[in-house]
């Protein structure tokens, strides 16, 4: 039987790469959806599919019951952020109306607390995935893998700078502004504690890539891990921009928020990202990932494991498209059993996640180091 999938920002950065991709398999029927039919439609044009594609305008704000009526997808894949400042009723209009559900949503509280759905989609049968994007589903993936390797997991200290010649959208724009010089909790030595948005500027050497600036940045992880590893005493992420001159401007402008002379950044993130693309002369297309690891081994000696990824050509942005893929294949094709309303952790190893990134200019390398 073909599913339908209904991909919502379908013609967006990480919703036209979704479409492309799950266009190419003979069970799913890909409607790409937007406000913009005329984008919709274009989109549809540039991608060669298995089965024909539908393109249709919707918008979740107006009339989106009446629109899971007449188009009757099986599976919902959900890309339009921010979804800092979303409800949750999209993904409750899809249980009711016995429609899966997948987002890529990466602001902390939405994931966290998308359980609250949890007995609802169970009474209807239906899987509620939120967060599937790279956090929390690859680094939660690349944790349960090496955890193994453990006699006890103290510490995960990782990162992601981004590439500037790289498509890069309003919704995430939005979403790193909302939090930039505000509060959030992380752990750290054992105890929850409060740090803030993209400060604690600091370098990072990458193997490939040299010296990147990076700076806090929130994410589900920091309310979901400590529960599902708890031996671990300290959790920071950390997020960088590829030009050192613009981290550096948001950095400053963090401590400004902070200190309370402006409220929050998010309104201006139209102009900040306007003005970002002026600057891609100076940039490259080269992105990277890396997670360091912390521990003791069996002899209780300290051990330590480093992941670190390298994407070029401007591969970097489809990776958080990944586990959306993977998820709605895998519910195609009725190999996905769990039901209810979940954050995006535990549905896929370490190895699935990389196996699909294989055909991309993307490479990884794992160091271990005892003393």
């Amino acid at each position: 039987m073909i599913k339908r999938i209904l991909v919502i920002g379908g013609y967006g950065n990480f919703g036209s790469f979704i479409s492309k991709s799950l266009a190419k398999e003979k069970n799913i029927q890909v409607i790409i959806a937007g406000r913009s039919l005329e984008k919709a439609k274009a989109s549809k044009a540039n991608i060669s599919a298995v089965n024909h594609i539908e393109a249709v305008a919707l918008d979740i704000n107006q009339n989106f019951e009446n629109s899971l009526k007449t188009i009757e997808p099986h599976i919902v894949i959900h890309t339009s952020g921010p979804f800092q400042s979303q409800g949750y009723r999209v993904a409750q209009l899809c249980i009711k109306h016995n429609v899966h559900y997948i987002d890529l949503a990466d602001g902390r509280d939405f994931v966290s607390g998308i359980t609250q759905l949890d007995s609802e989609a169970k009474k209807h049968n239906i899987l509620v995935c939120s967060g599937a994007s790279s956090v929390p589903c690859l680094t939660s993936a690349l944790i349960d893998d090496y955890i193994k390797e453990f006699e006890q997991l103290e510490s995960v200290d990782y990162g992601i700078t981004t590439a500037q010649k790289t498509t890069r959208g309003l919704a995430t724009t939005a979403a790193i502004l909302g939090y930039t010089g505000k509060p959030f909790k992380t752990l750290i030595d054992g105890r929850m504690q409060n740090i803030y948005g993209w400060q604690n500027l600091h370098q990072h050497r990458y193997k490939h890539l040299g010296s990147r600036l990076l700076g806090n940045c929130d994410i589900p992880d920091l309310s979901l891990f400590p529960e599902r590893y708890p031996s671990l005493k300290n959790i920071r992420f950390y997020a960088g921009l590829e030009i050192p001159f613009i981290h550096v401007t948001l950095w400053g402008l963090s401590w400004l928020v902070r200190i309370g002379l402006i409220k929050h950044l998010n309104r201006a993130a139209p102009l900040l990202l306007k003005t970002s693309f002026l600057f891609d002369w100076l940039g490259s297309a080269n992105s990277a990932f890396h997670m360091t690891l912390t521990g003791k081994d069996e002899k209780h000696h300290k051990k330590t494991i480093t992941f670190e990824l390298t994407a070029r050509s401007g591969d970097g942005p489809y990776i958080p498209c990944m586990p959306a893929i993977l998820m709605a294949t895998k519910l195609a094709n009725q190999k996905i059993e769990i039901v209810g309303a979940h954050p995006c952790i535990g549905f896929m190893t370490r190895l699935e996640y990389l196996e699909a990134l294989k055909e991309m200019d993307i490479s990884w390398s794992v160091d271990i180091h005892k003393s």
